[in-house]
């Protein structure tokens, strides 16, 4: 297992357990005691955890950045279907698309089966599942099963994506900031949301006006990373001349 799988199997367990312990882990992992005290550092220092003596405990304020799919699924749901019905007009006849795991981006894809030949690859089981039955063109990133995202992760997942190029990919994230830039939760996410966005000739953000002006604790992107944001209803003034002159087309 990568070191940065471990870390994020880690994460998981105490987002679930609140508290874990170095001599535990060592054993769960396979590794030294020493190597899950730098895994715990790095957590601490990313200000998820704050470590005790023989472990850590999780911070209070974390407890809902990577909240399991079937929760956030219907978090903001009315918000989420209206920004997908906005972005839908620009994936047209013979499209190739990279579509993350997001909760979002899975109300998109939801209205693309009627769509003639268009071709998804994603690494979201519940994406999967909802295209299984249309007559898209699916393919799968492969890669570890995460129960709490219902997504694959890691080197496998990373290295089949970037075997494509793509026209458009569609991505959602946790937080907007004008000085922290876009940011998200789940590392070996981020990981496979940044190779989807390599991968494709324009990209899109889709978030409900709820993520603007919020910093989660891992950096996604900047903002010259993004051509399109699709959101629910306008942000404000500020925001607008913000993306503006970052050459970002705001759809809302």
């Amino acid at each position: 297992m990568l070191a940065i799988e471990r870390k994020q199997k880690i994460k998981e367990i105490i987002m679930n357990e609140k508290k874990i312990y170095v001599n535990n882990l060592s054993k769960l992992f396979e590794v030294t005691e020493e190597t899950i005290r730098r895994d715990l550092e790095k957590l601490e220092q990313e200000g998820i955890v704050t470590r005790t003596y023989g472990g850590a405990i999780l911070n209070r304020e974390q407890t809902n950045d990577d909240q399991p799919f079937l929760k956030r699924a219907t978090r903001n749901l009315d918000a989420k279907q209206k920004l997908a019905l906005k972005a839908l007009p620009f994936i047209k006849e013979k499209s190739t698309i990279m579509a993350d795991s997001s909760s979002t981006v899975l109300e998109l894809l939801k209205l693309c089966k009627g769509i003639k030949d268009i071709t998804v690859m994603t690494n979201s089981i519940e994406i999967l599942n909802s295209l299984s039955r249309s007559s898209v063109n699916v393919i799968s990133t492969g890669g570890i099963f995460n129960y709490n995202s219902m997504s694959l992760t890691g080197s496998i997942s990373k290295d089949v994506i970037k075997k494509y190029n793509v026209d458009l990919a569609f991505i959602s994230c946790k937080g907007l900031d004008k000085n922290k830039g876009i940011t998200d939760s789940n590392e070996s996410e981020v990981e496979l949301k940044r190779a989807m966005a390599s991968q494709s000739s324009k990209v899109f953000l889709l978030v409900d006006s709820s993520k603007f002006t919020k910093v989660a604790f891992i950096h996604l992107f900047d903002f010259n990373n993004i051509d399109y944001i699709v959101t629910d209803i306008s942000p404000s003034q500020d925001w607008i001349d913000f993306l503006h002159k970052h050459n970002i087309e705001l759809i809302f």
